[in-house]
């Protein structure tokens, strides 16, 4: 089956020296929930905006649904939904006239009923937008994406600033939409919501993936299913994390603000020599604790960074 979106070779240079994208291939199969995610400034923003065809690559290949954008242009925009991580809308618009409104741009939209429905904003369809809750306006963004019909679903950041429940609410949008057999192509600054929802995601870094594959996957490649998070007093013999990387079962070591963490298989066995080797160099533990090792720990493992660092 043909990839839903494609690039080869991608890239992007603004003013002739600034290479926001070098050499970007991507392979995103019908059906699939697929997470972009990258440190601001990675070039993620400027690769989608390329994907959607909003923005024209320095070179390479770009094919969505097996189609150019330099050659059907008005139809493929008839098959993507794009909902953007601040979505203007007018103020003084009901939410039905708003869903309308958008309607009115395709040639086989959705009725508004169906997507009031869907986005449970049936109760506010008289509603002005300028009226509505945070998660609310963030629902409706997500409707005038859906309005069309759309094959594939772009959806940059969709739940930033939203509450938990509203938060859940999107998620449960977006898995119905791929359970019908839409494609999404998603980014977040949210591990949690990255591995909840995304089938395959890839990490982008100065232009480029650096890593790419499942949640679990990429997880696994960390080279451990546990994280040892400690922090110890400054008294004693001295201390660095070539000490800690010789305990039994550690596979990576990692110092942020003080707080050492430590990758590792198996916890049973490296917390007992941790403790013993925090006793010998006669320094005390201020703080212990252990958990399953998350696509943030890869993220930083790989990048340096934490996602919503600038």
């Amino acid at each position: 089956m043909a990839p839903a979106i494609q690039c080869r070779e991608l890239r992007k240079t603004y003013d002739g020296k600034v290479e926001a994208v070098r050499g970007l291939n991507l392979a995103i199969d019908p059906g699939e929930c697929f997470g972009l995610l990258g440190p601001n400034g990675a070039g993620k923003t400027t690769t989608i905006e390329i994907l959607e065809g909003l923005l024209q690559p320095t070179s390479g290949e770009v094919t969505i649904l097996g189609q150019s954008w330099k050659t059907h242009d008005r139809a493929l925009r008839e098959q993507l939904g794009i909902s953007l991580q601040e979505t203007r809308l007018s103020e003084k618009l009901t939410v039905r006239e708003t869903i309308e409104l958008f309607a009115s741009f395709y040639q086989r939209p959705r009725s508004s009923d169906e997507v009031l429905d869907k986005l449970q904003l049936t109760e506010k369809a008289d509603s002005w937008v300028g009226k509505l809750s945070g998660g609310q306006r963030q629902r409706l963004a997500v409707a005038t994406a859906l309005v069309g019909n759309p094959k594939i679903l772009f959806l940059d950041e969709p739940t930033t600033g939203l509450d938990p429940q509203s938060r859940r609410q999107l998620w449960d949008i977006i898995r119905a939409f791929q359970r019908s057999g839409g494609t999404v192509l998603l980014t977040t600054h949210y591990m949690d919501e990255a591995e909840r929802l995304c089938d395959r995601l890839a990490i982008v870094d100065h232009g480029q993936i650096i890593a790419e594959g499942s949640p679990a996957d990429l997880i696994d490649r960390l080279g451990g299913h546990h994280v040892v998070e400690f922090s110890v007093s400054e008294t004693g013999n001295g201390h660095t994390n070539e000490h800690w990387r010789v305990l039994p079962g550690v596979e990576s070591v990692r110092d942020d603000n003080g707080v050492c963490s430590l990758t590792v298989r198996e916890p049973h066995l490296t917390i007992p020599a941790l403790l013993e080797a925090v006793g010998k160099r006669g320094a005390e533990l201020l703080h212990l604790t252990t958990r399953q090792a998350s696509l943030e720990d890869v993220f930083v493992n790989l990048t340096g960074r934490h996602l919503r660092e600038d």
